[in-house]
């Protein structure tokens, strides 16, 4: 596995995380098209994508950082085919290299449903294996997320 970073996806790139952020993701937060997911983005300041590539450079993870008002924050999505060996702490690692602080939302339940009717798993413990420390009394709620945030420190 290799992570290389990206300020700008090439049209390729982002149809490969679309269709994991589909294939991982609770279904209420899938996006239908391309245009949905540039509008995501594109809603986002200061963007730098770092992308887990397998031996046949195939993406296989992404990790991406943004400013937020005034805070650094991150979001990180694994093929389930990957999970559980080391790569979300690899990709978690490089992201903490060129910040002393990052935020981010985390569901914090084990009742969503994926696309395919599986169900989501919290990745909490991934979070707090990692150092993060949870905020309990920040949640957002709202139509597509019920989530906990979450923050790291160095």
């Amino acid at each position: 596995m290799q992570i290389i970073e990206k300020d700008v996806l090439t049209l390729e790139q982002k149809d490969s995380l679309m269709q994991i952020w589909n294939n991982e993701y609770p279904e209420r937060l899938h996006l239908n098209t391309i245009e949905d997911f540039d509008l995501y983005l594109n809603g986002l300041a200061n963007t730098k994508h770092y992308l887990l590539l397998d031996d046949s450079n195939e993406i296989k993870g992404w990790t991406f950082t943004f400013l937020r008002e005034n805070e650094n924050w991150f979001a990180i999505i694994l093929d389930h085919q990957i999970q559980g060996r080391g790569n979300g702490s690899l990709l978690m690692n490089e992201i903490k290299k060129n910040n002393n602080s990052l935020n981010g939302w985390v569901i914090d339940q084990d009742n969503e449903v994926k696309q395919n009717a599986t169900l989501y798993r919290s990745p909490m413990l991934f979070y707090v294996k990692n150092e993060f420390t949870i905020c309990k009394e920040i949640r957002i709620e709202n139509e597509k997320l019920s989530a906990v945030k979450i923050n790291w420190k160095r």
